[in-house]
């Protein structure tokens, strides 16, 4: 979803709103909920819920209540209490679908305790708001320089102004708690405002920043996710995946949210699986199990003697070795209950639609040099053969007592004929230079004569 100044131009290139994450429409925000009640009419005698959903920077959300009972819709640009001052935001969300929102984040939407939107901004207020948000970036340069001069183990992550350009949040992570008494004088003297120092989590910090994850989509901390669950690396060893940080971790350092996705499926399957390190007892020797296929119900178990060789057993083999050896006995083998494995045959690209070959980049080039060096020798070959017999032929014809001359010149003007013959035919041009024309030879700096 985007808003209409945000579609792509003529050339295919996206033109972009330029509002910075201020989009009027509020379609190419973060974290946006669909109204999908917009576009429906309250009962007769029912009043609209009188609290609203309010987004400020990089996806922070409040609720406030609509005491003056304003006619507000999605987009507009209100100004709200806040301490001190007023806020600037834009409401993304309003009526009954409030109340649901309040509800899931914890919110009592009866408390006297929400704070009210004073009045739709005006253009003065919007100003301010817009003058003190190009602020920020280069006093987040300014800020971390501080920071390091005070050598603290901390990282200024973002900053955001309040609307009336009265305070400034500081949003930083530590490891460790960090004393930063010195630094907040150095920036109320350096910035000369109101400064209010808060600390968020390695995950919120990654979804007020954003990013593109592994997947090659936006992170879904920063689009729809809002609660931060737990990850344990139990989850990755339950859907068999390896145990590599690199891959498991996400930009935020963590474990990736989406690794609680399909946690639920994968335990929902292994409730008819065997556990993990159950042992198979035979007459060759104890076997441990070495893989699980959770789809296929399937598990490959190998001797301890001999961890090479792996044999593949269904469930149910497996749950009827394990009653025998509960009676304390012993199968034969597993080869009695392996499954033989029949190797799938190898699919080969079919070029169906007349596609090109996928490796015709990958061939050596053939030189187009070569058949033209061959004509060209071939060419003065015969050239060279010309000679030898001409002469021949000039040496019989005397002693039969014709003039060798006018029989050349015939047989010249039959050749001519045939060649332009040819060359009209075949559109080729004859290599062989006249034989009673000179080159003309031309130096540089002389004229031509």
């Amino acid at each position: 979803m985007a808003c209409q100044s945000c579609s792509t131009s003529d050339g295919g290139a996206p033109k972009g709103c330029k509002n910075n994450g201020t989009c009027g429409t509020d379609s190419c925000n973060k974290l946006t909920v669909f109204d999908w009640l917009a576009n429906m009419s309250l009962p007769n005698g029912e009043t609209a819920f009188d609290c609203v959903e309010v987004r400020f920077k990089n996806g922070r959300k409040e609720f406030f209540r609509n005491t003056e009972k304003l006619t507000l819709g999605i987009g507009d640009v209100v100004a709200t209490e806040a301490s001190p001052g007023h806020d600037v935001g834009i409401v993304t969300l309003t009526g009954e679908l409030v109340k649901i929102q309040m509800k899931k984040k914890g919110a009592n939407h009866t408390s006297p305790d929400i704070p009210k939107v004073y009045r739709k901004a005006s253009q003065k207020d919007i100003d301010i708001w817009s003058d003190s948000r190009d602020k920020e970036e280069p006093m987040k340069v300014k800020a971390r320089e501080l920071a390091i001069t005070h050598k603290l183990e901390m990282k200024i992550s973002d900053i955001e102004f309040q609307g009336d350009g009265s305070k400034v949040t500081f949003y930083y992570t530590a490891n460790d708690r960090v004393d930063f008494r010195l630094l907040i004088k150095d920036y109320s003297r350096v910035f000369s405002t109101r400064i209010e120092m808060k600390q968020v989590g390695l995950r919120q910090e990654a979804a007020r920043l954003g990013g593109i994850g592994s997947c090659g989509r936006e992170l879904c901390c920063s689009t729809w996710l809002t609660d931060f669950r737990s990850v344990n690396t139990s989850a990755a060893r339950y859907q068999q995946l390896s145990l590599n940080p690199q891959k498991l971790a996400g930009q935020c350092g963590k474990l990736k949210c989406c690794l609680n996705y399909e946690l639920d499926t994968y335990l929902d399957a292994l409730k008819g699986f065997p556990d993990f390190e159950t042992k198979l007892k035979t007459e060759k020797g104890d076997a441990i199990c070495q893989k699980q296929d959770i789809f296929k119900g399937l598990m490959w178990f190998a001797y301890t003697d001999n961890f090479a060789n792996w044999h593949v057993l269904n469930i149910e083999q497996v749950k009827e070795i394990m009653a025998e050896n509960k009676l304390n006995n012993k199968v034969s083998s597993l080869e009695d209950f392996a499954i033989e494995t029949v190797a799938e045959p190898e699919k080969d690209f079919n070029n169906a639609m007349g596609q090109e070959s996928l490796t015709r980049f990958d061939q050596p080039k053939k030189s187009k040099n070569r058949n033209k060096n061959k004509s060209k020798v071939s060419n003065q070959n015969a050239n060279a053969a010309e000679p030898k017999a001409n002469r021949t032929q000039l040496i019989q014809k005397k002693e039969q007592g014709q003039n060798p001359n006018q029989n050349q010149k015939k047989e010249q003007g039959k050749g001519q004929g045939q060649n332009q013959n040819q060359k009209r035919a075949t559109g080729e041009r004859s290599e062989a230079k006249p034989e009673n024309k000179k080159p003309i030879i031309i130096k540089k700096n002389e004229n031509k004569e």
